[in-house]
């Protein structure tokens, strides 16, 4: 089903794969036995695929849905669930986000001010020590291009998950207001 799903929600442009593949794969897992809502949109995009509108879609889905006992009350129920999932994922995914940011980042960010304390010292002593004072410095030049690189690509992983998760959100959401206007 996950593969199906990467499908289902995954088509719109600009999402990030691996984000796809992360929250696609969440659901996939939460997948509440019988039919419901994923079942539903499977059903859906079927139908629309036979160029079906979206409202004669949801209307023919949902009639065979009913044929196996589902209503529109258990579908909106399990069309929220899965936001549920999501939104788990969601928090998951911005703790271990948060903690990359204090490991790559905060670290090497004490790192560069405990070096930059070093070279006021060294300054501070004989002649000898410029070498010393040398080598500290380039190594705070270089941690300042890992740190913002790393920073970058942290904030990059965010922005993709976001808008991954905002248009999946988004795609739940009509789904539900297009169920609630067509049945």
């Amino acid at each position: 089903m996950e593969k199906k799903l990467k499908n289902l929600f995954g088509d719109a442009h600009g999402l990030d794969a691996k984000s796809v593949d992360f929250l696609t794969n969440a659901l996939s897992k939460s997948n509440l036995p019988g039919f419901d809502y994923l079942e539903f949109k499977q059903s859906m995009a079927a139908l629309m695929k036979m160029d079906m509108d979206e409202s004669t879609a949801i209307k023919s889905a949902y009639a065979t849905a009913a044929t196996v006992g589902l209503t529109k009350e258990l579908l909106l129920k399990t069309a929220n669930h899965y936001k549920k999932v999501l939104q788990v994922e969601k928090n998951q995914f911005d703790a271990a986000l948060q903690k990359q940011m204090e490991q790559r980042v905060s670290s090497k960010l004490a790192e560069v001010e405990k070096l930059k304390k070093q070279i006021e010292d060294y300054r501070l002593k004989i002649q000898q020590l410029e070498e010393k004072i040398g080598k500290a410095q380039a190594t705070v030049d270089s941690a300042d291009e890992n740190i913002q690189a790393d920073k970058e690509k942290i904030v990059s992983t965010r922005d993709n998950f976001e808008h991954t998760l905002q248009s999946i959100v988004n795609q739940i959401d009509r789904d539900i207001e297009n169920i609630d206007k067509v049945l």
